[in-house]
C-alpha cells in the first residue's frame, strides 16, 4: 500500500467523530443533580431519625395486625358503616358541584386570551394557586373550627381544595381553542356572552366534563379521611374504630372504602364512554 493511501485512510479515521448521547456539560450536569439528590436523601435520613429496631419488627407487627383484623365484620356494616359510606359520596359529590360552580368563573378570568387585563388574571390566577396549594385536610381543620364537626365542613373542604385543580384546567382548554371561530363570531358583531358559549365552550366541554368527572373520582377518594379530623364521612367511623382497637371493624371499614373507590372508578370511565 503506497504512502498516499495510507496517509488518506489516517485522515478520514481521525476525522470520525464518536457519536454520544449527551455532551459534556449535559454529563456535568446530570452527575451534579444525582449527587444533590443523594445528599437531599442522606440528610433526610439522618434527620427523620429511623429507629432501625422499629424496622426489624415491622413484618412480625404487620402480620399480628392482620391478624387481629380477621374475620372481617360483616354484620357491622349496616348499623355502622353503610351511613358514614353514603355521607362520604355525598361530602365528594356536593364538593364537586360546589367546585365547579365556582372554579369556572374563576377559570374564565385566568384565561389572558378571553380577559385581558392583567390584574384580573393575576388575581384569578392568585386563587387558583392558594386553593390548591392547602391540603384537603387543612381545609377541613380549618371548617372544623368554624362551622363544627360534620358534613358541612368536609364538603366546603373538598370544594375548596378542587377549585383550583378544576379552575386551572379550565383556563388553560380555554387558551388552547382554536382563535378561527371565535374571530369569525366577533366579526359578526356577537355579543361577549355569545362569543363564549358558542366559541369557546364547544371546544373545551370535553375537557370541561373529563376534568369534572376526574375530580369526582379524586374526592370520593380525599373524603374517606376527612373524617379523621372531624369533617364527617367515613373517616369517622374508622377513626372511632381505631381509637377503640375494634380491628375487624377496621378491616370491615377499609374494604368498603376499597370497594367505592373501584366503584366511583368504574362510574367515571362508563360516564366518559357515553358523554365524550
Amino acid at each position: 500500500m503506497s504512502k498516499k493511501v495510507m496517509f488518506k485512510e489516517n485522515l478520514l479515521h481521525s476525522d470520525r467523530s464518536v457519536w454520544q448521547r449527551h455532551s459534556r456539560s449535559e454529563r456535568l450536569t446530570r452527575l451534579l443533580l444525582t449527587m444533590m439528590v443523594l445528599a437531599a436523601v442522606g440528610y433526610s435520613a439522618q434527620n427523620i431519625e429511623i429507629i432501625p429496631e422499629f424496622l426489624w419488627d415491622a413484618p412480625a407487627q404487620v402480620k399480628d395486625l392482620f391478624v387481629r383484623m380477621w374475620p372481617i365484620q360483616f354484620g357491622f356494616y349496616q348499623k355502622g358503616v353503610h351511613e358514614a359510606l353514603m355521607d362520604t359520596v355525598h361530602i365528594a359529590s356536593l364538593g364537586t358541584i360546589l367546585a365547579v360552580v365556582l372554579a369556572v368563573p374563576i377559570g374564565v378570568l385566568s384565561a389572558k386570551n378571553i380577559v385581558r387585563n392583567i390584574f384580573v388574571n393575576s388575581f384569578a390566577r392568585f386563587i387558583l394557586v392558594a386553593t390548591r396549594s392547602v391540603n384537603s385536610l387543612i381545609w377541613a381543620l380549618l371548617f372544623v373550627a368554624i362551622f363544627g364537626p360534620g358534613a358541612l365542613a368536609g364538603t366546603l373542604a373538598i370544594a375548596f381544595r378542587s377549585i383550583g385543580f378544576v379552575g386551572k384546567l379550565v383556563g388553560e382548554a380555554l387558551e388552547e381553542v382554536d382563535p378561527r371561530s371565535v374571530e369569525a363570531l366577533h366579526a359578526a358583531g356577537a355579543s361577549w356572552m355569545s362569543v363564549l358559549l358558542k366559541g369557546y365552550w364547544p371546544q373545551c366541554e370535553p375537557t370541561f366534563w373529563s376534568v369534572a368527572l376526574f375530580r369526582w373520582d379524586i374526592n370520593i377518594r380525599e373524603s374517606s379521611v376527612l373524617g379523621l379530623v372531624g369533617a364527617g364521612g367515613i373517616g369517622m367511623a374508622l377513626d372511632s374504630a381505631l381509637n377503640l382497637f375494634q380491628w375487624t371493624r377496621v378491616s370491615l371499614i377499609l374494604l368498603s372504602i376499597f370497594v367505592i373507590v373501584i366503584v366511583a372508578e368504574i362510574v367515571v370511565t362508563q360516564i366518559r364512554k357515553r358523554i365524550l
